[in-house]
């Protein structure tokens, strides 16, 4: 059995697009766990409507932490709640899971955008260098599947890091199981980030972070500042 995790806060626009990809998958031995933050928006309303189990949540770490927790299945797939999935995802991710042998995975990101500069530049930037990367340095976020012993293992998501806790969930548990990136599906992300705090400011940022753990370790200060549900804020500033 599969346990998807979504921690989510305010995110009534974006995650009926991800549970209804759920849904329409021909893999149904799952089961949707919304680890949610106190939304004040329909966001329970909606996962309820979906069947989703709902538990108390916090930032992402926490909510992923807090929805293992109650996950019943050997195999955990944590998911933003923002992305969307392709069709027949969840089967193409642990067919290939199974051939290769993993034991944690994460998968290339694919922008939810026509502009080929975007595309090109995430593909150069973090694509090629975490397929290059995979075996000597693994990276991942937006998505990772991982066996739950594992999880259990190294205690989860780390919820003192501030910023990147994903990719340092990642290669802590690398340790322990082979780590690989799924290239058999893929994950489509938003760029809501990248267009409310600006393209450059939010690379510099994610390229400071990695530079950061490779060097020095995961950013556990306030040295860079992380907001979850910042979107809608400053929307409702702007007006």
């Amino acid at each position: 059995m599969l346990s998807i995790i979504i921690p989510t806060l305010n995110e009534e626009n974006y995650l009926p697009l991800l549970l209804t990809a759920i849904r329409s998958q021909r893999f149904k031995d799952y089961e949707i766990i919304v680890a949610d933050n106190n939304s004040q928006d329909r966001t329970r309303e909606i996962a309820l409507g979906f069947g989703c189990q709902i538990v108390p949540g916090g930032l992402p770490a926490r909510g992923r932490n807090e929805g293992a927790k109650h996950a019943k299945g050997d195999l955990l797939l944590f998911l933003d709640a923002d992305v969307i999935i392709t069709e027949n995802f969840l089967e193409d991710s642990i067919k290939e899971v199974e051939k290769r042998s993993l034991d944690i995975a994460s998968y290339t990101l694919t922008p939810r955008t026509n502009n080929i500069f975007i595309r090109n530049g995430l593909n150069f930037f973090y694509n090629w260098p975490i397929i290059i990367s995979q075996k000597f340095s693994p990276w991942g976020a937006m998505a990772i599947l991982v066996k739950k012993e594992i999880f259990n293992e190294i205690g989860g998501f780390d919820e003192d890091v501030k910023l990147a806790e994903d990719h340092y969930f990642v290669r802590t548990a690398s340790k322990l199981g082979k780590f690989g990136i799924l290239t058999s599906t893929k994950i489509y992300m938003p760029l809501r980030r990248f267009e409310t705090d600006g393209y450059l400011k939010t690379g510099i940022k994610y390229l400071f972070c990695g530079t950061h753990m490779l060097f020095r370790g995961p950013v556990r200060s306030d040295l860079i500042k992380y907001d979850f549900d910042h979107y809608s804020k400053k929307k409702k500033n702007s007006l």
